[in-house]
This record gives structure tokens, C-alpha cells and sequence, in this order.
């Protein structure tokens, strides 16, 4: 009974095995395929609950089913969900109406055309932010950025790192992004209050990055050509979702409004045929977007609380906790250990989304052993996730990046850009030592 007592305290190693099948099998798929995305993700996550039911026998499978369903259904799993259903309706609809391409086009329209490097950085920040997509802002601009190394001689490397870099700003601090949905379900906050940690510590990041891009790029000119047509009414919807989240306003009646408010502009614009609305919504403008697109991350969230549950159960939990609790001193050593666990996490993953959703539950246990509030806790999770994805060279991000370049007619490697990628090491440092220097993390 003592030595029971004893694990139960200490946990168990031997309770993280499905979690390392998880990272075996997507990682030894990428490096025997080449490809880290080879391997769907909910695949290698079965596997591993299927493994987390073998262990410990001594608990009967009925027993193990009840805690996995548990898991599963705890609240804010389910809204987690219920809010990735809807960023995916807003985002499907939004497109379908044409603020997709009227944000980008707006934002190019602007461009100063003496300060293009710069200029670049702050597009990319601007329509991440509005859009919540760091991959789609990389497919959008990564031609454009390309025409303008060709035609400045500013470096291919250089002009990407710059939007990707910009990508992961608004990747990390946009409200319809997935990522933020997950660290402020995961953590148990309120969106508009993750916001606010979190810009407080993005925004010197991206201005020191903006000055270092305009030094770089200093006397470089080019003038971006063709039809650049944007609507404002188009970009509405955008503005409107962003400024109601800052204001506070729930987050399902939010998206809920800014989807109802995309279709209006769409049908008004003849952009959206009436009797297609249900369609977009569903499945976007291209058949492959809306809320279909959020399937994939919303089924893995389910299935990754599910282990998390039987890991927790297994003393898998008890033993990273114990293990931080023996290495760190204090709240700040426990936001490092955070910030840590969730690089790691997104490394073995290639996912900033999944990486959070897959550390969310543990840093959420830290951060209630430390008395670290939810909503510094969420920022934590969201900008180291979002630092790792931004320099990863097997990430969707550069790969993406890498893939426009070569649509535009330069080859460029994914290891090329990562010198250049001054935003995501600039928020490390900022988020550092903003962890060094604050005082008062339990409010």
C-alpha cells in the first residue's frame, strides 16, 4: 500500500509510452517517407490510444472506457470543439464572399513602395491577423514576395522570411486562429484576455523585427503590378469579428455573427448565390475549406483528450509534474518548464495547433501548481507553439513557402529561410523575458 502510494505520487514513465508511440510513429513516418505530413495525424494518434488500453491490466476495459469518454467530454473540450466548428463556418463563408482575396489585395495596395521589405512583414501581420491562417497567408503572398527579390535583388530567402515571420504574428494572435482557440479552451480563459498578454509581448518583438527588415531592405523600390480590385464591404466581416472579440463580446457570438454578416455582404455582392449559402459554410467557396477544414483538428482534439485521459490515469501526468517540480523553483521557473514542454511538443509534431492541444492539459496542471493565472498560461502555450511552427523547416509554413517560391520560378530549401526568420526568435527572447521580469503572473 505504501509503494502504491508512493507511484501514485511520483507517477509513472512507464505511463507516457502512448504518447511516445504517438512521436514514433509520426516522426519515424517523416524521416522514412520525407514527408512529416505523410502519416495522417488522427491515424498515429489511434494508434496510441489504442496502446494506452493495453496498459495497466489490472483496470478492467469498461473501467478504461469511462475515463477515456470522461476525457473526452469534459466542457471545455466540447466548446473547444463547438468554436473550431464555427471558425470554420465564418472562415468558409468569409472566403466564398471575397474577403480573402479583397484583405490581401487591400493590404498590397498600400504597400509603400520605398520600404517593400518592411512593407511585406507588416501585410503578412495584418492579413494573418485578419484571416487567422499563417499557411494561407504564406500561399497568398510567398509569389509576391518572390517578384520582389527578382525584381529588387533583395534576397528569395530574405523577402520570405520576412511574410512568414509576419504569418506567425497573426497566426499567434488572431481570434479566429485555431491555435488561440485551443490555448484559451485548454487553459479555461477568455479570448480578448489571452489577447492582451499576448500582444503585450508580441508587439516589441515585431517592431524591433519591422526595424531590422526596413534596415535590411533600406532604398529598395519595386511597385507591385496587375489588378489589385478590393471591396471593402469584402474585408467588413473581418474587421468586425476582430473589433467584437477585443470588445469582449462571447466568442460564439462572434463567429456566429461574423458568419451571418459574410453571407449578407456575399449575397448583396452576388458573390454568394442564395441557395449556396449552406454550401459555403460547409465546405467553402472551394469545396475543401469551412467547416469541413476543421474536422481533422476537431476529431484529434477529441481523440488527444481521450489519451490524455488514460495517460493521466497511468500516472503518465504525475510524472511530468513531479519532474518539473523537482528542476524548477517558483512561478518562473514553472512558465519556462511550460514554454519547454510546449517546443518540444511542436517539434515532434509539426503542428502548433495539435502541440497545444497535446500540452494544453499538462501546462494547465503546472500552471495550477504555481498559481499561474489562465490567461498567462494560454499565451505561454500559444507563442512557443507558434515560435517552433515558425522555424521548423519541416513545418507547414516553410514547406509552403519553399513550394511558392518554386511556383514562381526560384528554388528555394525551407533550410534557406530559417536565417531570416526574425519574428518568431524575436518573440522567444520578448517571451522570455517578459517571464524574467514580471512579477505578478497569478492574475
Amino acid at each position: 500500500m505504501e509503494e502504491e502510494s508512493k507511484v501514485a505520487q511520483e507517477g509513472r514513465l512507464s505511463g507516457l509510452l502512448p504518447v511516445a508511440v504517438f512521436l514514433i510513429l509520426f516522426i519515424g513516418s517523416g524521416v522514412v517517407l520525407n514527408d512529416f505530413y505523410a502519416m495522417p495525424a488522427v491515424v498515429a494518434f489511434l494508434a496510441a490510444l489504442a496502446v494506452a488500453f493495453m496498459q495497466n491490466p489490472k483496470r478492467g476495459f469498461e473501467e478504461k472506457l469511462e475515463s477515456v469518454a470522461v476525457s473526452m467530454g469534459q466542457p471545455n473540450v466540447m466548446i473547444m470543439c463547438l468554436v473550431f466548428v464555427l471558425a470554420g463556418a465564418f472562415t468558409g463563408s468569409v472566403s466564398a464572399a471575397g474577403g480573402v482575396d479583397s484583405t490581401v489585395n487591400l493590404a498590397l495596395s498600400v504597400l509603400p513602395s520605398g520600404i517593400v521589405l518592411p512593407g511585406l512583414f507588416l501585410i503578412a501581420c495584418f492579413i494573418s491577423l485578419s484571416m487567422g491562417t499563417s499557411v494561407g497567408t504564406i500561399a497568398a503572398l510567398a509569389p509576391i514576395a518572390i517578384g520582389i527579390a527578382l525584381k529588387t535583388g533583395l534576397g528569395g530567402p530574405l523577402c520570405l522570411g520576412a511574410i512568414v515571420g509576419g504569418a506567425m504574428f497573426g497566426d499567434n494572435l488572431s481570434i479566429i486562429s485555431d491555435t488561440t482557440i485551443a490555448a484559451t479552451r485548454t487553459q479555461g480563459c477568455e479570448m480578448n484576455d489571452k489577447f492582451r498578454e499576448n500582444f503585450i509581448i508580441a508587439l516589441p518583438a515585431a517592431i524591433i523585427a519591422f526595424v531590422a527588415f526596413a534596415a535590411i531592405g533600406l532604398g529598395s523600390d519595386y511597385h507591385i503590378e496587375g489588378d489589385l480590385d478590393y471591396n471593402l464591404w469584402q474585408v467588413l466581416p473581418y474587421i468586425a469579428v476582430l473589433v467584437a472579440a477585443l470588445a469582449g463580446v462571447n466568442v460564439f457570438v462572434v463567429l456566429i455573427g461574423g458568419t451571418v454578416l459574410s453571407c449578407i455582404v456575399g449575397v448583396a455582392l452576388g458573390t454568394i448565390d442564395p441557395a449556396q449559402i449552406a454550401t459555403v459554410i460547409g465546405s467553402g467557396p472551394d469545396g475543401g475549406g469551412g467547416i469541413m477544414n476543421m474536422y481533422d483538428i476537431t476529431v484529434i482534439s477529441i481523440i488527444c483528450a481521450g489519451i490524455i485521459g488514460l495517460v493521466k490515469d497511468n500516472g503518465g501526468i504525475d510524472f511530468i509534474l513531479n519532474a518539473i517540480r523537482k528542476r524548477v523553483k517558483g512561478p518562473k521557473g514553472a512558465q519556462v518548464g511550460i514554454s519547454v514542454l510546449t517546443l518540444l511538443v511542436d517539434a515532434s509534431t509539426a503542428n502548433n495547433t495539435v502541440a497545444i492541444v497535446m500540452a494544453g492539459p499538462i501546462a494547465r496542471d503546472i500552471a495550477g501548481e504555481f498559481s499561474i493565472s489562465p490567461k498567462r498560461t494560454a499565451s505561454l502555450i500559444d507563442i512557443f507553439a507558434s515560435v517552433m511552427q515558425g522555424i521548423i523547416p519541416y513545418g507547414a509554413q516553410l514547406l509552403y513557402a519553399s513550394a511558392g517560391a518554386a511556383a514562381a520560378g526560384m528554388v528555394i530549401a525551407p533550410f534557406e529561410i530559417i536565417p531570416f526568420l526574425f519574428y518568431p526568435y524575436l518573440l522567444a527572447v520578448c517571451a522570455f523575458i517578459s517571464i524574467a521580469v514580471k512579477k505578478n503572473v497569478s492574475e
